[in-house]
């Protein structure tokens, strides 16, 4: 199986496009809304936060888990794959014909859009993204890593997460903070922008309309979506791992019953979850 994780419904904009592009695969989405969110948190706690949710995808026969989660991506998954994972796969044992420990891998979504904003900026570039995210520095340091002579501009927009949750999508409140957040990127002239919050696609043409013709907006879902085919189509052993019944499982952390009702309106047709306990 798949694991798709993030700290709420903001994820499920990645796996809608996931699901549409693997729909032979098993899938398991976790949802940490329990603990939601994590934009504000430490990095010492997000990447614990992180290791609990993988373990546990680990523990539901997912060999293969995207982190669809920026600021677990941007703050947990390096330490993640280089401490983690190395030991996790030390410590497991080769039981029932499973799947060796050595082909379990996690991704984040980070790389996939920074590479393919390289492909289409002019030198520009904007993110937005949580407060974590932002601090944290990744998109920059991973830009100018492809392309050493890029811009990059990255801005906080810590209000429009909650916003979204609430609600507030189509309210002139929300399009009000988003022009006004924006306007220092409009006034840079950022010729990309990159969408560094798995919430903000559910604002993509909001996104658009104010940034306006002169730049090309990110939507991180089919990117991430095409960039997981690729992977697999040049990984055949990690392919050969994942099953494929078609079966997909939602679980979060916090209330089934509101995961429910949000989770439509992020995946686009109507989820069914349980409700799980993480624990490190």
């Amino acid at each position: 199986m798949i694991g798709i994780f993030d700290s709420g419904f903001g994820g499920l904009t990645i796996f809608k496009h996931i699901a549409r592009a693997l729909p032979a695969y098993d899938f398991v989405y976790l949802g940490d809304n329990a603990r939601a969110p994590y934009g504000n948190r430490s990095q010492e706690t997000i990447y614990q936060f992180t290791v609990e949710a993988v373990d546990w995808l680990f523990k539901q026969g997912c060999t293969l888990v995207v982190l669809a989660c920026n600021t677990a991506s941007s703050e947990a998954l390096r330490k993640l794959q280089q401490e983690w994972l190395p030991q996790y796969v030390a410590r497991s044992d080769l039981r029932n014909g499973e799947v060796r420990p050595q082909h379990r891998r996690v991704l984040g979504v980070i790389r996939p859009v920074i590479e393919e904003a390289i492909k289409i900026t002019k030198g520009k570039v904007g993110v937005v993204g949580t407060r974590a995210t932002i601090a944290s520095g990744a998109y920059t340091r991973e830009l100018q890593k492809l392309k050493s002579d890029v811009t990059v501009s990255e801005l906080a927009l810590p209000l429009l997460v909650p916003l979204i949750e609430e609600g507030w999508v189509g309210k002139p409140e929300t399009k009000r903070i988003l022009r006004y957040y924006l306007r220092p990127l409009q006034k840079e002239s950022v010729d990309t922008l990159i969408l560094g919050c798995t919430h903000y696609p559910i604002l993509l043409d909001e996104f658009v309309l104010k940034m306006g013709k002169q730049c090309r907006v990110l939507d991180p879902g089919p990117i991430v979506a095409a960039s997981l085919q690729n992977y697999l189509a040049r990984h055949p052993e990690i392919d050969a791992g994942l099953s494929k019944k078609s079966v997909v499982r939602f679980a979060t952390t916090d209330d089934p019953v509101r995961f429910n009702q949000w989770g439509g309106t992020f995946f686009g047709k109507s989820v069914k979850a349980e409700r799980v306990v993480l624990s490190s």
